[in-house]
C-alpha cells in the first residue's frame, strides 16, 4: 500500500527524484526511483505507533525573507529559501572541524583533514548573522569538538553579547572532565548546557562507536558541569547490535544523575559523513522501535502513550515526553494528543525553544527561594526530566518535505541558515551535497 508520495535524493548521483513511502505489514519502507540509477528501499517505521496517526498538524511558517534564490530547487538552494515550512529553532554553529577523537560514526567526519578554523571576527558575523535572521533562537556550538579552541570561553560569551539568550556545547566531555576549573570557565562566559555524547553505561559500547574506552570520563564531565551549574543532556547514538538494550540503563543512569542531567536525547543512527560501510536494513532503528524499546527496558515506567510528536519540526522527525521523577520512578507530566489543533510553525518553534532552554539549563535549587510557592516550582524543575528522539536522514531515508520542515539549521560561514540533513547528507561513494562542497 502506497501511503504518501514525496521525492529524495537519488544515493548515487544526488539527484532529485520522486520516492513514496510504502506500507508491508506495519512496516514502512521509503522507496526511491531514479531513472538512470533505479529503485532503492530503506525500512523508515516498523509498526506502533502507526505510521499514518503519528502527526501533528502544521500550518507553515515560510521565511520573512528568503536568505537565498530558488534555482535548482529543495534541497539545493538552502540558505533558507522561500520554500522552507518552518523558522530557525535551533542554529548550529560548527566552530571547528578538529578534534580529539576518531569515532568510528561521525556525522561531520571529523578530523579527516579539516579546514583551518574560523577567526573570531568570522564567528562573530554568523553569531550577528543569527542573530538578525533568526531572532531569539538557540544556539549550538559545535564541530568537531568545539573544546579543542582555547578561545571557547570567548565564543560563548560572544554569542550572549550578540543576543543568543541559550548557548548550548555540543561534546564528547573529554576536556570538561580532564581540567580542572573548564566547566567554571564556560559557565561564567554564559554557557548554560552541554550535549553530552553519552551513548551507553558500558565502556565496551563506546570501543565500538568511539574507539576507547569513556565511560569513566563521562561521568567526571558530568559532576564538573554540575558543580560549575551547566545542565547535561545525554546524547545517545543507537546502533543496531551494540547498544539498544542499553536504552533502559541511559534513562535509570539519567535518574541518577539529577538534577544536572537534564534530559536524554536518543539518536538512531544514520548514514551519512564517516559510517562503516553502506547500510543494510537490518543496520537501523526507528523511532517508533526506540519507543517500544523504552517501554520494554523501564518495565512501562516511560510508556509510548507517554510520547508525542513534535510541534516544531516535522512528524516523521521526532519525539519527546515530559517526566516528573518521584524517588526511583517517573511520572509522566501532561502528553499532547495526536488530534491536536493545528501549529502554527513560528508558534511551535517559539515553544520549542522556550522549553528546551528551560528545560535543558542547569534548574535554580528551591533554597534559593523563600517563598514556598516558587520553592515548590523550583523543586519541581529540580525533578523534571526530558526524554526524546531525533531520526536524522541520510541520503537512503530523505524526504523532502521533512527537509522543509526543518526548524534544526546549520549557521554556515557565508552567512546561510541550511537544514541539518541537508548540510550533513552525503551520497553512498561519501560525496557531500553541502558541507565542503563548494554550494
Amino acid at each position: 500500500m502506497i501511503l504518501r508520495r514525496t521525492f529524495t535524493l537519488c544515493p548515487t548521483c544526488l539527484s532529485r527524484v520522486p520516492a513514496w513511502y510504502e506500507d508491508h505489514n506495519g512496516i514502512v519502507s521509503l522507496i526511491t526511483e531514479c531513472p538512470e540509477h533505479g529503485t532503492t528501499s530503506a525500512e523508515v517505521w516498523r509498526h506502533q505507533p502507526d505510521f499514518t496517526s503519528w502527526s501533528r498538524p502544521k500550518i507553515p511558517a515560510f521565511p520573512e525573507q528568503a536568505e537565498t534564490r530558488t534555482h535548482d530547487g529543495c534541497p539545493f538552494d538552502c540558505g533558507l529559501c522561500q520554500y522552507h515550512r518552518q523558522t530557525t529553532c535551533t542554529a548550529l554553529i560548527e566552530i571547528t572541524g578538529r578534534c580529539n577523537l576518531r569515532c568510528p560514526i561521525c556525522f561531520a567526519a571529523s578530523g579527516e583533514n579539516p579546514s583551518p578554523d574560523p577567526s573570531l571576527s568570522r564567528i562573530k558575523r554568523v553569531l550577528q548573522g543569527v542573530a538578525r535572521n533568526a531572532h531569539g533562537c538557540n544556539v549550538q556550538l559545535s564541530g568537531g569538538e568545539p573544546t579543542v579552541r582555547r578561545d571557547l570561553p570567548e565564543i560563548v560569551t560572544m554569542a550572549r553579547e550578540v543576543g543568543i539568550g541559550f548557548v548550548q556545547l555540543n561534546t564528547n566531555g573529554i576536556r570538561l572532565a580532564e581540567e580542572p576549573g573548564y566547566a567554571k570557565t564556560l559557565a561564567r562566559a554564559g554557557l548554560a548546557s552541554a550535549f553530552l555524547q553519552f551513548d551507553g553505561t558500558e565502556d565496551a559500547i563506546y570501543e565500538t562507536l568511539r574507539g576507547r574506552p569513556l565511560m569513566e570520563l563521562k561521568k567526571q564531565c558530568i559532576r564538573a558541569c554540575a558543580e560549575a551549574g551547566i545542565g547535561v543532556v545525554l546524547t545517545a547514538v543507537l546502533k543496531p547490535g551494540v547498544n539498544i538494550d542499553n536504552i533502559g540503563a541511559i534513562v535509570r543512569f539519567a535518574m541518577d544523575h539529577m538534577p544536572g542531567v537534564r534530559g536524554v536525547h536518543f539518536q538512531p543512527v544514520s548514514y551519512f559523513g564517516r559510517y562503516p560501510g553502506q547500510p543494510r536494513d537490518k543496520d537501523r532503528i526507528t523511532l517508533p522501535e526506540v519507543m517500544q524499546e523504552l517501554e520494554r527496558q523501564t518495565g512501562g515506567m516511560v510508556a509510548t502513550e507517554h510520547l508525542h510528536p513534535p510541534g516544531c519540526e516535522h512528524s516523521l522527525c521526532s519525539f519527546s515526553g515530559q517526566f516528573l521523577k518521584q524517588g526511583d520512578i517517573l511520572l509522566p507530566l501532561s502528553g499532547i494528543p495526536h488530534c491536536c489543533r493545528p501549529v502554527e510553525g513560528r508558534e511551535g518553534a517559539l515553544a520549542s525553544r522556550a522549553l528546551v532552554a528551560k528545560q535543558w539549563s542547569y534548574p535554580p535549587g528551591p533554597e534559593e527561594t523563600t517563598d514556598p510557592f516558587d520553592r515548590t516550582l523550583a523543586d519541581i524543575q529540580s525533578n523534571r526530566l526530558s526524554i526524546s528522539a531525533m531520526a536524522f536522514q541520510d541520503v537512503w531515508t530523505m524526504d523532502l518535505d521533512r527537509v522543509r520542515g526543518c526548524c534544526i539549521h546549520v549557521a554556515t560561514q557565508d552567512g546561510r541558515l541550511v537544514p541539518f540533513c541537508a548540510w550533513n547528507v552525503t551520497g553512498a561513494d561519501g560525496t557531500p551535497l553541502h558541507r565542503d562542497s563548494g554550494r
